[in-house]
């Protein structure tokens, strides 16, 4: 009896590894048939192997082959498809683009130029130019502009007249009509591609220090 224990108890621990090994598809049909084999020379002697059983588990086996083939296709698919998306978005280095956005690059001595989109005609607007922790370091006053898409060429400097450090900054546009109501304004990020790179196998292109996703980008010229 304690024979039949024994082996009893090999045959449960081989299943437990196949159980293990099957659930994250690492198998393949020659370790299957390797854990099948054993389990076979491990049997009880008094309960041989049902046969229906074995067809059973042969048809796991098939399975399992078949679920792991597919994932190794599929990963294969994807590193392709992301091999693809990268050298075709490495093409738009050069391009201007503008994107949904109001960000902003300076390179600390090249003026900028701000776009955006005024749903009417303005009067007057205050464009008001911060930086990475939000501190407010240009405020500058808008003559009238007509709807539509409107640009302002920001030099660098702050209120005080002294050009900024390089790096990142935020704009904002607020306008008002002639009969005083508040005119929308919609603004962009724009500027020429410097670099490309894939997040989360997403292209994501870089405008001086700015990122901007691809699919953000709306209009796109030049290169």
């Amino acid at each position: 009896m304690s024979s039949i224990a024994s082996v009893s108890d090999s045959t449960a621990n081989t299943a437990s590894t196949s159980t293990t090994a099957s659930s994250s598809l690492n198998l393949t049909t020659n370790d299957f048939l390797q854990l099948f084999i054993a389990q076979l020379k491990n049997q009880d002697p008094t309960a041989p192997q049902d046969p229906s059983q074995m067809l059973t588990q042969l048809a796991q086996m098939s399975q399992l082959e078949q679920a792991y083939d597919t994932n190794t296709n599929l990963q294969s698919l994807i590193t392709g498809q992301n091999t693809s998306t990268n050298l075709n978005s490495a093409s738009l280095i050069g391009k201007n683009v503008t994107a949904d956005g109001n960000s902003i690059s300076f390179d600390g001595s090249d003026a900028v130029t701000l776009k955006y989109n005024l749903s009417g005609a303005s009067s007057t607007s205050t464009v008001t130019i911060s930086d990475s922790s939000g501190n407010t370091v240009k405020t500058a006053t808008i003559d009238a502009q007509s709807a539509g898409n409107n640009t302002y060429t920001w030099d660098g400097k702050n209120n005080s007249g002294t050009v900024v450090a390089s790096g990142t900054y935020n704009f904002a546009i607020s306008s008002t009509s002639s009969s005083g109501s508040s005119v929308t304004a919609t603004t962009y990020t724009s500027g020429d591609v410097t670099g490309v790179s894939l997040v989360s196998g997403s292209p994501v292109l870089s405008i001086g220090s700015v990122t901007v996703s691809l699919s953000n980008v709306i209009s796109m010229s030049g290169g």
